[in-house]
């Protein structure tokens, strides 16, 4: 007995075009899920200390804000390519610990979108105004901060060790876990003071990266197995995008090249894989752009 399988194609524009009804195709369904066509699970952590203060580095708010652009652009884009049926991504920003301002915590869970569980219309309200929300209330956030000048910091070697798993991966195979963060690269928060000999819960200039700061600090580094205290090694189904590092002082610029090494031995050593991380420094957003893209965009 013959059976005709009619497949019918509803194909959706966010721009609110219709379709042409009679158009139908016939599609082969595979079981092979390539990253281009799974949805996208995007973390962004924040690191608000005194990196963003205006007298310490007057242009990260605005080169944060435009890197988040770039990434907000670029879901909305994977949505038009899934179509309204199919777009079930989600896109998430928080900091490591959760903030004590209130009104910042509030502004932060607008900031939390997940198309999978909503109808086709919420979806294009997604679509239609994703990057402005996310600019609008970035910088009620970053004005918030500081104007306060309450540098809280950010405890992003605990996030890794608690809470990563948990807050970025989805278990289902059809989504891409990203985790994005914009840091300066040192780390330190004062819950956070760990060592066990050479390997380090912080990374700070004036303390274990001083005596680095020399031509072969690469063999030095090896030499004294000097690190970040890693604590979990299960983080293969994760991708980390690291933008924004920079020196402390333009005179040890040499911290960037130590910081990246580590925090890319760090990657490796949680089993992310090496095409699945990559750490950049800082830079014009516009350059940046095009390497959010190429991570996001790469199979």
């Amino acid at each position: 007995m013959k059976r005709i399988l009619f497949i019918s194609i509803a194909t959706f524009l966010f721009i609110g075009c219709k379709g042409n009804e009679n158009k139908k195709e016939d599609k082969v369904v595979t079981t092979t899920i390539n990253s281009q066509e799974k949805q996208l699970n995007i973390s962004i952590l924040l690191d608000l200390s005194d990196r963003i203060s205006p007298k310490i580095n007057p242009d990260a708010q605005k080169k944060d804000i435009e890197n988040i652009k770039t990434i907000t652009d670029f879901f909305s884009s994977n949505m038009e390519k899934l179509g309204a049926y199919k777009a079930k991504g989600k896109i998430k920003i928080f900091f490591s610990p959760t903030l004590v301002n209130n009104n910042i915590n509030s502004t932060v869970s607008k900031l939390i979108i997940d198309c999978s569980k909503m109808d086709n219309k919420g979806r294009k309200e997604v679509h239609d105004s994703l990057t402005n929300l996310y600019s609008k209330n970035l910088n009620y956030i970053y004005q918030q901060t500081i104007a306060s000048s309450a540098w809280e910091g950010s405890d992003i070697w605990r996030f890794f060790k608690d809470d990563v798993k948990d807050f970025c991966i989805e278990n289902d195979p059809n989504y891409r876990n990203i985790l994005i963060i914009l840091t300066d690269g040192y780390l330190y928060h004062k819950q956070s003071e760990y060592n066990n000999k050479n390997r380090f819960s912080y990374l700070l200039g004036s303390r274990n990266l001083k005596p680095y700061r020399k031509q072969n600090w690469e063999q030095l580094v090896e030499q004294n197995d000097f690190g970040i205290k890693t604590e979990r090694k299960d983080l293969n189904d994760l991708e980390v995008l690291v933008l924004e590092i920079k020196a402390e002082n333009q005179s040890n610029k040499m911290d960037e090249d130590i910081l990246r090494f580590l925090w890319e031995k760090w990657f490796k050593e949680m089993n992310i894989s090496d095409n699945h991380y990559k750490v950049y420094s800082s830079n014009e957003p516009a350059y940046t752009k095009t390497r959010i893209e190429n991570f996001l965009d790469q199979k």
